[in-house]
C-alpha cells in the first residue's frame, strides 16, 4: 500500500482522515490560495485542491499526496474566506436566511515515484456539493457566534465542526464530511484507484 500525505495541517481534516484508519503524515502545502478572476466557485476549490496536492509533489515522490479546499457560493458569488471576526460577521449576514452551496473539492496526486491510477492518471479529483439553509439570525447572534467559534478562515465564517449546527435550518447532502472539509465518500473512491484499500486482504 502507498505512503500517504495529507497536504493540510487543519485538526479537523485530520480529524476526519484519522477515521479512516490509514497511516498518514500531515504537512502543510506550499501554496497560496489565488483564484483567476472569473473563475466559477467549484472549479476555484478543484483548482485549490489540486495544487495543494501539487505542491507537495517535488519533495514527496514515494508517497499519495491528498488536497482538499472549499468555496462557498451565493448567488453565483465566490465568497472570500473571511480574515478577521468583522469579515466573518458580514458573510453570516448575506447568509443568514438564505441558501448557499459549499463546494468540496478533495483531489488525490501521485508522482512519478508511485503508480498511477488506471489510465496513467496522476491526478484525480472529485467535488461535493452541498446546500445549507441558514437560519435568521440577528446581529447579536452573529457577533455571540463569531466569538465563541472565531471562524477565521473558514468558508462561510462558520465552523460547522464546532458550534456551527445552531447557525442552520437545513442542510442537504448525503456525506457530512463534505461540509467539515474532506469528504471521506469521493476520497475512499480515488484511492481505490490508486489502490488502496484496506479491505482487501
Amino acid at each position: 500500500m502507498s505512503r500517504i500525505v495529507l497536504a493540510s495541517t487543519s485538526p479537523f481534516r485530520r480529524a476526519l482522515l484519522d477515521r479512516l484508519g490509514l497511516a498518514y503524515e500531515a504537512l502543510a502545502p506550499a501554496f497560496d490560495e489565488i483564484a483567476p478572476g472569473g473563475l466559477p466557485p467549484a472549479a476555484c476549490a478543484r483548482l485549490f485542491a489540486e495544487g495543494k496536492a501539487l505542491s507537495l509533489a517535488p519533495a514527496r515522490q514515494d508517497a499519495l499526496i491528498i488536497g482538499a479546499d472549499q468555496a462557498l457560493e451565493l448567488d453565483g458569488e465566490l465568497l472570500r474566506k473571511p480574515a478577521t471576526l468583522d469579515e466573518a460577521a458580514d458573510q453570516l449576514g448575506r447568509l443568514a436566511g438564505r441558501v448557499h452551496a459549499l463546494h468540496t473539492a478533495v483531489a488525490v496526486h501521485a508522482p512519478p515515484g508511485v503508480p498511477p491510477a488506471p489510465g496513467d492518471q496522476r491526478t484525480l479529483t472529485e467535488v461535493a456539493t452541498v446546500e445549507l439553509r441558514v437560519r435568521p439570525l440577528g446581529r447579536a447572534q452573529i457577533r455571540r457566534y463569531v466569538e465563541l467559534d472565531r471562524p477565521i478562515g473558514s468558508a462561510g465564517g462558520y465552523l460547522f465542526e464546532r458550534r456551527g449546527p445552531w447557525l442552520f435550518d437545513d442542510v442537504r447532502h448525503a456525506d457530512e464530511t463534505a461540509i467539515v472539509g474532506l469528504p471521506l465518500v469521493p476520497l475512499c473512491r480515488l484511492l481505490r484507484r490508486f489502490g488502496v484499500d484496506p479491505l482487501d486482504a
